[in-house]
Parts: C-alpha cells; sequence; structure tokens
C-alpha cells in the first residue's frame, strides 16, 4: 500500500487524494452532479435525518458482516456500483474495483460504458459478476451486449431504467469535459497541471469504453459536454422492451434506477429479482428525492416480495447500516469505492472497501448488532422525533417497511 493511501482512514481522505492527483476536469467528472447539485447534496444529508440509538450490553464478540444478497452469500451487504470511464481516473481502474470487491465477497458491476471489456474482467477478476446495460437506440448492439455477459457467465444484469437523456451537468461545462476527450486551451492546461498523469495518458493513450466500441461518438463541442452521456441511449424504452428483457435474459434480472411505490409494484409483477433504489447518484434530474428517503415508498411497493438495494451518497459503514435499518437488504457503493480506485488503482479500491467494511463492523458492535440480520428499525431515531416514533419501532419488522412510509415529511411522499 502506498504511503498515500496508508494515510487515508476515511472516504474523504480518499476523495481529497484523488482530487490532488487528477486534472480538475476529471475530478469533477466523477465527483459533481446535476444543475444545482441538489440531489447531489440530498443524498449525503438524508442519513443526517436518521441518529443511532444503540443496544447495550450485548456480546459482539464474533460480529460479521457476512449475509446473502441477491440469493448468495455475500462478505457484507454491499456490492460495487457501475461506475463508468473509471480508467480516465485510473488506467485499469475497473479491475481494481472488480478485485476489492472479490476479496471481500461481495458483487461487482461492470459498466456498459467501463473502460475495460466485459471479458477481461470475467477471466482477470473472477467473483460475483454483474453486468449493468445501458438501454442503447442501436438495439442489436444493446442485445449483443446482453449476450457477451451472459457467455461469460455473468450472474446478474442490471438494467439501468432513469437515464432515457443524460443529465446537465454544468461542471463539465465549464471543464470543456467530454467522452471522447476534446481538448482546448482550457483542459489542455488543466491536463498539464497533473504531469503524472497526463504523461500516462501521453505514452499509453486515452482509454476507450471498451464495450462500447463501434457504437458512435459521444459529444463533438462543448454545448453537448452535458448531454453527451445519453446521446447514445434509447428515449423510447418503455416497459414492454423492459419486459422483453426479462423474456431473453436467463438469470436474475435487477432493476435500477426506481424511487417511487407504484414503479416497484410493477416490476414486482414483471418478475424482475431486485430493485435498486436511485437517482444516479444526483447526476441526471436535479431536485429529485433523495434515494434514502425515496427507500420506504419503494419497500411499501414491493411488499416484501423481492430484495430492495438503495444507492447514492454513502460514505461511511454507519451509513450501510442506516440503510439496512430501513428495510434495504444492501446498497451499492459508487463513488465511495471510485474514489478509492482512482487515487490510487488496486491498493486504493482494496483500501475504500476495507474502510467502509471495518466502519460497518464497528458501528454493528457499537449497536449491539452482531449478525447483519439484528440491523433493525428499532436501532433507529429521527433526527425530529414525532409521537410516532415509539410505536414504528416496536412494531414488526416486515410492519416497518410500510410504517416508516408514512413517518416520511409529507412533500416527500410524493415527489
Amino acid at each position: 500500500m502506498t504511503s498515500g493511501v496508508a494515510a487515508c482512514y476515511s472516504i474523504a481522505d480518499l476523495r481529497a487524494l484523488a482530487r490532488r492527483r487528477l486534472p480538475r476536469a476529471v475530478f469533477d467528472f466523477y465527483d459533481g452532479g446535476a444543475e444545482d447539485e441538489r440531489t447531489l447534496a440530498g443524498n449525503r444529508h438524508a442519513f443526517d435525518r436518521w441518529h443511532l440509538a444503540p443496544r447495550v450490553l450485548v456480546d459482539v464478540a464474533a460480529a460479521s458482516s457476512a449475509c446473502s444478497l441477491l440469493g448468495a452469500p455475500a462478505g457484507m451487504p454491499a456490492a460495487i456500483a457501475p461506475t463508468g470511464a473509471a480508467g480516465f481516473g485510473c488506467r485499469d481502474a475497473d479491475l481494481a474495483l472488480a478485485r476489492a470487491a472479490a476479496k471481500m465477497g461481495m458483487p461487482y458491476t461492470l459498466s456498459s460504458s467501463a473502460t475495460t471489456a466485459i471479458e477481461t474482467i470475467a477471466d482477470k477478476a473472477p467473483g460475483r459478476l454483474w453486468f449493468q446495460a445501458y438501454v442503447l437506440r442501436n438495439r442489436d448492439f444493446f442485445w449483443q451486449l446482453i449476450e457477451r455477459a451472459r457467455r461469460a457467465d455473468y450472474e446478474a444484469l442490471v438494467i439501468t431504467v432513469d437515464l432515457p437523456v443524460g443529465g446537465k451537468r454544468e461542471r463539465d461545462f465549464h471543464n470543456h469535459f467530454a467522452i471522447p476527450f476534446r481538448f482546448t486551451p482550457r483542459n489542455v492546461l488543466d491536463f498539464a497541471s497533473r504531469p503524472r498523469w497526463a504523461v500516462d495518458m501521453l505514452l499509453r493513450g486515452m482509454p476507450v469504453m471498451e464495450n462500447l466500441r463501434g457504437l458512435e461518438a459521444t459529444a463533438t463541442h462543448a454545448s453537448a459536454i452535458a448531454s453527451s452521456v445519453g446521446r447514445s441511449y434509447d428515449p423510447a424504452f418503455d416497459w414492454a422492451r423492459l419486459a422483453e428483457v426479462r423474456d431473453r435474459w436467463p438469470r436474475k434480472l435487477v432493476v435500477k434506477g426506481v424511487s417511487r411505490g407504484d414503479d416497484a409494484r410493477r416490476l414486482v409483477t414483471m418478475g424482475v429479482d431486485a430493485i435498486v433504489v436511485s437517482n444516479h447518484g444526483g447526476r441526471q434530474l436535479d431536485g429529485t428525492v433523495p434515494s434514502l428517503l425515496a427507500l420506504p415508498e419503494v419497500l411499501q411497493g414491493t411488499g416484501g416480495r423481492l430484495p430492495v438495494l438503495v444507492d447514492g451518497g454513502i460514505r461511511r459503514g454507519s451509513d450501510i447500516a442506516k440503510a439496512l435499518a430501513l428495510g434495504a437488504q444492501g446498497v451499492l457503493l459508487g463513488r465511495a469505492t471510485l474514489f478509492g480506485a482512482v487515487a490510487a488503482g488496486d491498493a486504493g479500491a482494496q483500501r475504500a472497501v476495507d474502510i467502509l467494511h471495518d466502519e460497518l463492523l464497528r458501528t454493528m458492535r457499537l449497536c449491539g448488532a452482531p449478525t447483519v440480520t439484528q440491523i433493525s428499525a428499532d436501532l433507529l431515531r429521527p433526527a425530529e422525533p414525532d409521537a410516532s416514533w415509539p410505536a414504528l419501532a416496536a412494531a414488526p419488522r416486515a410492519a416497518r417497511h410500510v410504517a416508516l412510509r408514512a413517518h416520511r415529511t409529507p412533500e416527500l411522499v410524493n415527489p
């Protein structure tokens, strides 16, 4: 482990290390959100709405984060989320994330827009592999991607449904950032300010999105930067097309990007295997309900009939515990692990996973919950309690998911 990574004791430290290492345009691409970044901030602040109420005098000497996630064993209740273009920050960052996930015994989700090929991940980082497919206008290409994942023995397909068009990410406007890179005086100076990063890119070439080779170019000028991520996506994708995916994909199907209970109910009847409550990390539609606050409504919609995971804003092991206490089966880790990978490759990705795992175990011990199944709603108190909370905390676990939705701030119930 490099000295820089060894001195990182939190995800915030890894984020700071990534910021020092990367050109501003590249760091902002990973770090930023859409428009005013209200949803980006809201995802994080949603965790502050809940306080932990630890049990005491519980034997936690043998505490373990081992659990079942999507029907198979996992070392902790988490999976690595799909994070596109990671290789632009650090070459082979996708592999670094996949290896760290495999070492922890948790799933890794490869993005369609990764800079490492589907087959390369399967060959060099064997473990629990999920493949995330964006829905493309080029339908033949879309089905070819899915078939490649099936042949490479990925256990689950993740369909992202909250991205019919790309969001307006204004940091990218200001930084003249696009994929593929379009060099301008502004970003050339920015890239040159990080010589170690720049020399690697000059000598070895800019990475490409390996799984999208041959599809089409993205942005062509600065005014198209913010929407470039969505240029190839199909805004006509609908319930009928998703049903076709369900029919043609023979393994686990996960739908990512859900924030409404009525959509969750319909997905249950369609026969998907899991739902991820997500607003794309605040990168697309600004002003949407934070993922953690949308979780109770989605849980109510599923009625406990399939697993629900949540992503967005997770930076601490205690955040994972809060998500589980609110009813999620697990979480997806996006920026938290990405910061580690783009800061220091394999060492950084592993450090991020280790930090979160250590913090989760520490939280479990300090809360008197030696197993994942004992992380329940009675460990939580709202930051602004009301008279309904004592009865809610005493309710059976299955009933809490329904009651928690009613406990939410009224203006957020139907965003």
